[in-house]
């Protein structure tokens, strides 16, 4: 599994790239077929949710998700990021065996 961060329009610190990066590679006990993880970290404009933004791209053999969340702080929103992929990742690895 490839695992890609990258921060748009500011420098991340190792803290938190290191925090991501080690969410993120807990996903495949939901989905062991994954091949690339890409996550993007981006400061958007003030925003009553908060102006840190997560982008999380898992792609899968034939398949590719997609999740983005917005929350005060990068951790906050790649948790719930992580939480909604929980839900995904086994549901198209049932499809994936149906097929």
């Amino acid at each position: 599994m490839n695992i890609k961060i990258q921060s748009i329009k500011f420098d991340a610190d190792k803290k938190l790239v290191d925090y991501v990066e080690g969410k993120l590679v807990k996903l495949d006990k939901y989905y062991d077929e994954i091949t690339t993880i890409e996550a993007y970290l981006k400061l958007e404009a003030n925003t009553e949710t908060g102006n840190k933004k997560v982008e999380v791209r898992i792609l899968i053999p034939g398949n590719e998700l997609f999740v983005e969340k917005q929350a005060s702080k990068f951790e906050e929103a790649l948790d719930l990021c992580i939480d909604k992929l929980k839900v995904l990742l086994p549901k198209t690895k049932d499809k994936a065996k149906k097929m």
